[in-house]
């Protein structure tokens, strides 16, 4: 059988309340630590502005890292026009090529598609 225990409402929303402060501040510990780690970055608010305004992530990620098509081409293995067409949208690259240059730019692949 089971025990059960009843207590006011107040101190079991005082308690939820407790339990959920408790998980956001584990979070932000996580986040700290993986940025203390190089596991994460911080990303400035003009690149995140030009990702979600929905520009070339490949463009956004290539020039926070400061790195010209040419460099990035070197860098990578990638044919500098094979990385303009994916800028400029003419072209998607492969997955091999997206590989490539999301090592190259030490992202994800899934952060430049």
């Amino acid at each position: 059988m089971n025990k059960m225990v009843t207590i006011p409402r107040e101190e079991y929303d005082r308690l939820r309340e407790a339990a959920d402060d408790l998980a956001d501040l584990r979070a932000y510990d996580g986040a700290k630590a993986a940025l203390a780690a190089g596991e994460d970055e911080l990303v400035p608010a003009d690149y995140a502005k030009r990702l979600i305004a929905g520009e070339s992530p490949l463009r956004v990620w290539r020039e926070l890292r400061g790195l010209s098509q040419v460099k990035l081409g070197a860098v990578s293995g990638v044919n500098r026009v094979q990385i303009a067409d994916i800028e400029a949208g003419r072209g998607k690259g492969s997955v091999e090529t997206v590989r490539k240059l999301a090592d190259a730019l030490g992202v994800r692949v899934d952060d430049l598609v």
